[in-house]
C-alpha cells in the first residue's frame, strides 16, 4: 500500500507517510467506541480538492486510495454488499484481474497477503480484520457491525505478479436496521482504550511530510515493552473526513530484536493529501492483546495534539 497519507505497506487500503516502530493488523478486528465524544457548536468543513488544498499544486499531492473499485485491472468483488447491524456475519469478496478471473497469488505483506479495513462512514466505528483465502481467491472474515448505516471496505494488497504495486481498492457496505447518524468526534491528543492512555503529539500538514509521535502509557507509567504486531510495534491508518480517503502512513524503525520495545514512543512520517479532517487509528499490542486508540486531527490546522482530552477505541474481537 504506497499511496497518500502512508500508513504501513500493509494497515488498511483505514490503510495511505510515521522513530521507532509500527505494525499492522493481525487475526483480530480491533474496534473503536460506538459512543466516542462529538464536536460541540463545531461544523466539519468540507474536503477541499487537493489542488486546492493549502496552495498545493496536483504534483505536490500525494494519491490516496480506496476511492476506487477498480484500479490498474483489478476489480473488487465485493459479494455481501450488505449485512444486519448487531448481527455476525460472513463478509465475502474476490479480488479480479483484467479478464475477470479471481486473482490467487499475492506478495506477502507484514506477514499477510492481504489486509481488510472496514469503517463506517461517520469514522465511528473501526475494524482492522484479516480475512482467509480459499483455492479458488474468494476471501471471508466474520464481522459484526453494531450500528446500522454506511460503511466502506478497503482491501489492501500487492499482486504476485513482477512490477505490480500496491493497491487499496474500496467498496460499499450497508449494515441495515434503525440509523442514527453521530459527528465526528472532536480533535484530541489524547485517547484512552482499555486502560491504557495514548497521546498523539505533532502536526498533520497538506502536501508536507511531518512526523507524529504516539505515547503508550498504562497506570500512569510508560509502556516501554510493547510487542511487534505484524512485524511492527504499531500500526497506523488514517482515513480523510468525507470521502474516507485511505491514506497509508510510512512507520519509522524496525522492531530491533523483534521481541519488546525499549521505548513509549511510536513515530510515524505522514502527508496528508488535503487539508481537512482526518481519523487516525492505531493498532498496538501489549501483554499479547491487540489494542486499538482513535484520533480525529486536522490538516492545515492546529497541531495534530491540539484540541479536548476525549477519544476512545475498544479491543478488537478474535476469530
Amino acid at each position: 500500500m504506497n499511496t497518500g497519507l502512508k500508513i504501513t505497506s500493509f494497515a488498511a487500503a483505514l490503510a495511505a507517510t510515521f522513530g521507532t516502530a509500527y505494525g499492522v493488523g493481525q487475526g483480530i478486528d480491533p474496534v473503536v467506541a460506538d459512543n466516542p465524544p462529538k464536536h460541540k457548536n463545531e461544523h466539519t468543513p468540507p474536503t477541499p480538492r487537493p489542488e486546492e488544498a493549502g496552495g498545493h499544486s496536483g504534483h505536490d499531492t500525494p494519491p490516496v486510495g480506496g476511492l476506487q473499485i477498480s484500479e490498474d485491472g483489478y476489480t473488487l468483488d465485493l459479494e455481501t454488499p450488505s449485512v444486519t447491524a448487531g448481527q455476525r456475519a460472513d463478509l465475502r469478496f474476490t479480488v479480479r484481474d483484467g479478464s475477470g478471473r479471481a486473482v490467487t497469488a499475492y506478495q506477502r505483506e507484514h506477514e499477510k497477503e492481504l489486509h481488510l479495513i472496514v469503517a463506517s462512514r461517520d469514522l465511528v466505528t473501526y475494524r482492522h480484520l484479516h480475512p482467509t483465502r480459499a483455492a479458488d481467491g474468494t476471501w471471508s472474515t466474520p464481522v459484526d457491525l453494531p450500528r446500522a448505516g454506511g460503511y466502506r471496505v478497503f482491501a489492501d494488497f500487492t499482486p504476485a505478479k513482477k512490477d505490480a504495486r500496491n493497491l487499496t481498492l474500496g467498496a460499499d457496505l450497508a449494515a441495515s436496521g434503525p440509523y442514527q447518524p453521530k459527528e465526528l468526534p472532536a480533535p484530541s491528543p489524547t485517547a484512552t482504550t482499555n486502560g491504557y492512555e495514548v497521546k498523539l503529539s505533532g502536526a498533520l500538514r497538506p502536501g508536507k511530510a511531518s512526523e507524529l509521535k504516539l505515547k503508550v502509557s498504562r497506570d500512569g507509567e510508560p509502556v516501554t515493552n510493547l510487542q511487534p504486531y505484524l512485524g511492527a510495534y504499531g500500526h497506523l491508518v488514517a482515513l480523510r473526513s468525507g470521502d474516507l480517503a485511505y491514506l497509508h502512513v510510512h512507520p519509522n524503525g524496525e522492531p530491533g530484536d523483534g521481541k519488546t520495545r525499549p521505548g513509549p514512543d511510536i513515530s510515524f512520517t505522514a502527508t496528508a493529501p488535503s487539508a481537512g479532517s482526518y481519523r487516525l487509528f492505531l493498532d498496538f499490542k501489549h501483554d499479547g492483546k491487540v489494542h486499538t486508540a482513535a484520533f480525529t486531527v486536522r490538516a492545515g490546522g492546529a497541531a495534530a495534539g491540539s484540541g479536548t482530552p476525549e477519544g476512545h477505541a475498544d479491543d478488537g474481537h478474535g476469530h
